[in-house]
């Protein structure tokens, strides 16, 4: 539980740098690579541990949330490495 929360707000710290990085330098790669580890980090642990909690008679609805949110967040950081 202490891993979890550690990731939490560890994830969300860094996406909130990001997104200052962003608004003082408005570099939109930035702005996608906060996006990216936010939603890796924070959002796909949170959304895997409620889905987890709440859904808990079909398995499948937790893994399709964990590995969308985590391909989202990979597609976002691989956004800005490339084209950002």
């Amino acid at each position: 539980m202490a891993v979890t929360v550690a990731v939490l707000l560890l994830g969300a710290y860094i996406g909130y740098q990001a997104y200052r990085g962003y608004r003082r330098n408005d570099d939109r790669a930035v702005l996608f690579l906060g996006v990216g580890i936010a939603l890796v980090t924070t959002v796909q642990q949170a959304v895997s541990t409620l889905t987890v909690v709440f859904v808990t008679r079909n398995e499948l609805v937790p893994l399709l949330a964990f590995f969308g949110i985590s391909t989202a967040g990979l597609l976002s950081i691989l956004y800005a490495f490339t084209r950002a």
